[in-house]
């Protein structure tokens, strides 16, 4: 590849828009510049053209991809109808992808996607950016030297607005499902319940969701997941309860690790084996990039930290040949843990992962 990494930015305004910085990242990248952006909406286009100093401007993402062969290209909207066609079209370019989460609809799209990629050596980094937080290493190395004693169960929920169940499990809940992988390995079975109303959901509950989710179902998750070692992952979702509870708790035979999400998130230990800070005494402690009880020597001034380290990941994967820290795999994964709740809740019972049933389960409900 050149010296310079020529990248172009794919967004639709109206439509998922650029994400969360998704293309903006390249400007505090040394070495790469962003050759075009694509968006179908004139007014969209021009503002994002303007803004990422882009010298060339299209409607059809396709003619930016074959008139200009970028080396990379960013994959912005968040809307999951589009993200299957956008990365085929350009893995068949043998251009490489840094992209939205979640990756896609469902599982059949996912294994497309990974096909594709594959055949012509793509490197996909989906853009769930705590993965790239220097935290992650501290709290996994916390957790190998026993600072919490046995791993015995992965608490996540998501943010349980407006959006709380089903939307929730998708949006948010990739997040919590990312780093449950990451901590607690392969899911291997998943047993879950949605409910909508208080009412188990049946197929005449199914919508079509909001933002190109697809099929869509439920104000209330609960779901079970064996991971691991023996560990238990447990997820939940319920409409119209916020209360700031969005974040994973690890929780050990000796004590609690808790993580939210972003590039410096906030992150806690508390060292107490019951788990009740408020019968014990033990106080949470701050977890920072430099350890436990230490104050944070990094800063994200830019706030693009997380995209920006996740973007020289997928540089560095290129030039090693190797897959990137959160690759499509990993995206394939996330979305796996999330098709595993509505398909064990359609067969009512626990299913096994990977799951048989590729298709959108509440499309078959």
């Amino acid at each position: 590849m050149a010296a310079k990494y020529r990248v172009g930015v794919i967004g639709h305004t109206g439509r998922g828009n650029y994400g969360h910085g998704i293309g903006e990242a390249w400007l505090h990248i040394p070495d790469t510049e962003i050759v075009a952006v694509a968006d179908p909406d004139e007014k969209g286009r021009k503002a994002a053209a303007a803004s990422l100093k882009a010298p060339r401007a299209f409607a059809d993402y396709r003619a930016m991809l074959d008139e200009t062969k970028p080396d990379i290209v960013s994959i912005c909207p968040r809307w999951l109808d589009q993200h299957r066609d956008m990365v085929v079209a350009a893995a068949e370019r043998s251009i490489h992808i840094y992209m939205e989460k979640p990756m896609c609809r469902n599982l059949e799209e996912a294994d497309q996607m990974v096909a594709v990629s594959e055949k012509n050596n793509v490197k996909l980094v989906i853009g769930h950016q705590t993965r790239y937080s220097p935290k992650l290493p501290v709290i996994r190395n916390m957790i190998e030297d026993g600072v919490i004693g046995r791993v015995l169960e992965l608490r996540g929920r998501g943010k349980e607005d407006r959006r709380g169940g089903g939307e929730d499990l998708w949006v948010l809940g990739s997040h919590i499902m990312n780093l449950m992988h990451f901590f607690g390995g392969e899911a291997n079975w998943c047993f879950a319940h949605v409910q909508d109303k208080n009412e188990p959901v049946t197929g005449g509950d199914v919508v079509e969701g909001p933002e190109g989710i697809g099929p869509l179902a439920g104000d209330n998750i609960a779901a079970v997941y064996g991971m691991d070692e023996g560990v238990t992952g447990y997820f939940g979702s319920h409409r119209n309860t916020p209360g700031g509870r969005f974040a994973l708790q690890i929780m050990g035979s000796g004590g609690i690790i808790e993580i939210r999400t972003g590039f410096l998130p906030q992150a806690y230990l508390l060292k107490d084996p019951s788990w009740s800070p408020g019968r014990s005494g033990i106080k949470w402690v701050p977890i920072s990039s430099a350890g436990p009880g230490k104050e944070e020597p990094l800063k994200d001034p830019s706030g693009h930290g997380g995209n920006v380290t996740a973007c020289l990941d997928l540089l560095e994967a290129i030039v090693e040949d190797r897959q990137p820290e959160c690759s499509i795999y990993e995206a394939r994964t996330t979305v796996e843990m999330i098709a595993g709740v509505f398909e064990s809740h359609r067969q009512g019972q626990p299913v096994s992962m990977p799951l048989e049933n590729r298709k959108n389960p509440l499309s078959l409900l």
